[in-house]
């Protein structure tokens, strides 16, 4: 008995020397959405270090403070979970800010002229290198143009003796001058004498008299692209450094990294090392390294413990983008009959790549765009996971893009529990152009089909292919929701029954795509125990009208409980 009293004695004197819990940063009087299902809008939220110890009233949060504890007034702006940019080229990011932007640019002439400004300010023989034309997006076509593109006679006028090389906004296709293919040893009799396997899943495009005409497409773009010279490691960090603000600035606390070579790995694990790396960075494995496809399965996956860095999944080309048309069909191009695409990955190094990810624990992120990549790829799949059934329980195989699908594919993706890496932006993009390729009846049977896949049980998860597009998440969310152009055509949208809920929409910006990157217990909801990543919005963008939805800016970002941008 006087033991029990002891024990009760000791327990209340435990209790009242016990300090009482303490928040570094309190954020009161905002709209904040959690995309926790059972919590879904709250006042507040406390944050110590970098996780989340507090979600609910502002009341009930004034307990976590302290005299040290800071309070953020959000001021009526918007807070959501910290948004995951689920598919971009990181270092790709970067390089477009060093090198020539040409998103922007409406005709080829306009494309000219800003390649003779960077003559003008650059070396003899030094390269000119830029990403972002796209032909079907200018306002006119040149007069001289062959299988839909221009030739390289103006743009090698204003560049004699600079080569240049100029990437298609997809990345699948890109322009050279005549000074870059003479460094590449390309003419007229060279073309005829290619090493197959140099140009096998690629073309390179030529006139009526079998001169080159500065275009090549997929695989045929390393003719030029093996002459440039490589980046020094100074570039690369630059790059790095001004990619991971962009993220910020544009409110995204974790990025997906879609294709990523040895160097960039080791750079990033540099930055890691240096406590640099200020994005949470979850990247895949380029499959065109199949060395290190193979190093990493045998040695198994990476997650940093503070989860700046994941590696544990494997990027595959399978075939090449529609406005290039290198998307690999099952029928012809409507606007190029006879031509199907190209399949830029053999499908058997699908299966085989499948096969040993998923004894290694590690998943594979397909690139497809056109209905028969993605079928092929299905294909394999499932033909994999069949063989190995426990490997597969939480397999979390993806489909990057899966833009174009055949009507029977898309309940699969929930049957095999595929993820779609979609990026609404493409759809507001290339639509109005997209139905020149493929015609009425595909498009709106099985392209961009957001809704169909959801319904089938399959997760999809967002982001913009950056720099294929800007990375601004608030443009995709406005055509995740509205179907329309960023000029806010067509009245509507297009095929508007495949709309997404705002709900929907944010979800595959966060905690879906947490789920895309095996991420939902640790970060896409604010819930007590995650980590204290969050995005603010100038407005609330779940209720705003739709126009309104375009003049929403970020106005904070937060990672890991730090402030890392401010507007």
């Amino acid at each position: 008995m006087r033991s029990t009293f002891l024990l009760f004695i000791m327990s209340l004197i435990i209790i009242s020397c016990t300090p009482p819990p303490v928040a570094d940063t309190i954020y009161i009087n905002g709209n904040i959405y959690t995309m926790d299902e059972e919590n879904e809008q709250v006042e507040a939220v406390a944050v110590a270090k970098d996780k989340i110890v507090f979600v609910g009233t502002k009341e009930e949060a004034m307990k976590w403070r302290s005299d040290h504890t800071a309070i953020i007034d959000l001021e009526g702006k918007t807070m959501t979970p910290g948004l995951i940019e689920s598919h971009g080229h990181l270092m790709g990011l970067g390089y477009n800010e060093l090198n020539l932007d040409l998103m922007d640019v409406r005709s080829y002439e306009e494309m000219v002229e800003r390649v003779k400004d960077a003559v003008e300010k650059a070396s003899p023989g030094e390269w000119i290198l830029g990403r972002g034309w796209h032909q079907s997006k200018w306002d006119s076509l040149p007069k001289n143009i062959v299988g839909g593109f221009q030739t390289h006679v103006l743009l090698s006028a204003v560049s004699p003796e600079n080569p240049v090389y100029l990437s298609h906004a997809s990345g699948h296709a890109a322009m050279a001058n005549a000074k870059a293919m003479e460094i590449a040893g390309v003419n007229q009799l060279s073309v005829e004498n290619f090493n197959e396997i140099e140009v096998q899943g690629g073309e390179v495009f030529r006139d009526e008299f079998g001169n080159p005409t500065g275009v090549f497409n997929e695989t045929a773009q390393r003719l030029i692209s093996k002459h440039i010279p490589e980046n020094t490691p100074e570039r690369d960090r630059m790059a790095l450094e001004l990619a991971i603000k962009a993220c910020h600035r544009n409110g995204i606390t974790s990025f997906h990294d879609a294709g990523v070579g040895r160097d960039v790995i080791e750079l990033y694990q540099k930055f890691l090392k240096e406590g640099k790396l200020d994005i949470r960075n979850y990247v895949m494995v380029t499959g065109r390294d199949q060395v290190l496809v193979n190093e990493w399965l045998e040695k198994g996956i990476y997650v940093d413990s503070s989860h700046w860095l994941t590696i544990r999944s494997i990027k595959l080309n399978c075939d090449g983008a529609l406005g290039s048309r290198g998307a690999w069909l099952l029928e012809e191009y409507t606007d190029m009959p006879g031509h199907m695409g190209h399949e830029t990955l053999p499908m058997e190094v699908v299966s085989e790549v499948s096969e040993k990810a998923l004894k290694s624990g590690f998943q594979v992120c397909s690139h497809a765009i056109g209905d028969r990549a993605n079928q092929e790829i299905l294909d394999r799949y499932e033909k994999a996971f069949n063989a190995d059934t426990d490997a597969s329980e939480n397999h979390r195989f993806r489909i990057e893009h899966a833009q174009h699908l055949h009507p029977d594919d898309i309940p699969r993706f929930g049957q095999l529990g595929v993820i779609a890496a979609m990026q609404a932006i493409h759809m507001s993009s290339d639509r109005p152009w997209a139905i020149d390729r493929l015609g009425e009846k595909r498009i709106v049977e099985g392209a961009y089909m957001w809704q169909e896949l959801l319904k089938t049980g399959a997760k999809v998860i967002n982001g913009t292919d950056v720099p294929v597009e800007p990375i601004d998440p608030i443009a995709s969310f406005y055509a995740s929701v509205t179907r329309k152009t960023l000029k806010g055509e067509p009245e509507g949208g297009y095929e508007p029954i495949q709309k997404m809920t705002r709900e929907q929409a944010l979800k595959s910006y966060t905690l879906d795509a947490a789920y895309g990157e095996f991420g939902e217990t640790i970060k896409g909801s604010i819930e007590v125990g995650k980590l204290a990543d969050f995005t603010v919005f100038s407005k609330d963008i779940m209720t705003v009208d739709e126009k309104s939805i375009l003049k929403t800016v970020i106005e904070m970002t937060i990672i890991g409980g730090k402030t890392v941008y401010i507007r």
